[in-house]
């Protein structure tokens, strides 16, 4: 099933089961503990994030080719950073570039993105699928200056500026997306592939993943896991690409959809 929350013409937020782009059966329950369809049916007036995660984890450098670009060995060990939960953006949400904490090196990377359904510890890798709710897309936005020339080694501050964090525009359920090891994903900035690539590229899997981040700690549902992002991001091109205002980035998830924002300055 596909899974949006929305806001309708009447400025109520509501999880639905798309019927079209404008339309949609309304869902009663939560992610923890799953969804039923209604009776009752409601226009879209704007898709939000279909979530509000306790925690976004995000890996680094989980595609092999995307490790190359960059000039990086293959991880032994998943690289495992967080990304603030301001950073949550919608379906059409503008993607701001910082201005007071100025960064002209913004960068776009397509995730897979998964959802945690229930309370998850010290899972086996083969029962780790059975933790997930289901999968979205998602765009790890990135401030290259701030994640490698100020940030010090670390990737928090340029990982973590508010809008960069698109997702959505649906939640997939895990039930009718069961293989998440052959998925191809795709940017386009400004209608130009920038990013093409599928998850068979990943160097540690869904499940890995899953079966590693809950080792010694809990992942609480509806827990988001960005998956790392293939080759293709602007600072890995010579010359590189960074993203400015007017653009416009949509990535793509086959059985997903596509999530589509427009860039601009950050109004100050």
């Amino acid at each position: 099933m596909k899974i949006a929350r929305i806001l309708t013409p009447s400025g109520k937020t509501e999880y639905i089961s798309p019927t079209s782009e404008t339309t949609g059966n309304i869902l009663s329950g939560s992610i923890k503990e799953g969804f039923t369809p209604t009776s009752e049916s409601t226009e879209i007036a704007s898709y939000l994030s279909p979530l509000d995660p306790p925690c976004i984890f995000c890996v680094g450098q989980n595609y092999r080719e995307h490790a190359l670009e960059l000039g990086n060995s293959i991880p032994e060990l998943p690289l495992i950073f967080i990304k603030s939960p301001n950073t949550l953006n919608h379906q059409g949400g503008n993607i701001e570039i910082p201005k007071r904490l100025e960064s002209t090196k913004v960068d776009y990377e397509a995730e897979l993105a998964v959802v945690i359904g229930k309370r998850t510890k010290n899972v086996s890798l083969e029962n780790a699928l059975n933790h997930v709710f289901g999968y979205t897309i998602a765009n790890d936005v990135t401030a290259r200056d701030w994640q490698k020339e100020f940030g010090q080694g670390q990737f928090c501050q340029g990982k973590s500026f508010d809008t960069f964090c698109p997702l959505g525009p649906y939640i997939v359920s895990a039930d009718e997306l069961t293989n998440p090891q052959n998925l191809q994903l795709q940017t386009q900035l400004n209608g130009e592939v920038m990013q093409n690539g599928n998850t068979s590229d990943m160097i540690f899997s869904v499940a890995r993943l899953i079966e590693f981040l809950s080792g010694s700690k809990t992942l609480l549902p509806g827990t988001l896991i960005l998956t790392g992002t293939p080759s293709g991001v602007g600072a890995g091109r010579n010359p590189s690409v960074f993203l400015k205002k007017g653009d416009e980035v949509t990535v793509t998830i086959e059985t997903i959809g596509a999530l589509n924002n427009p860039v601009i300055e950050e109004p100050l």
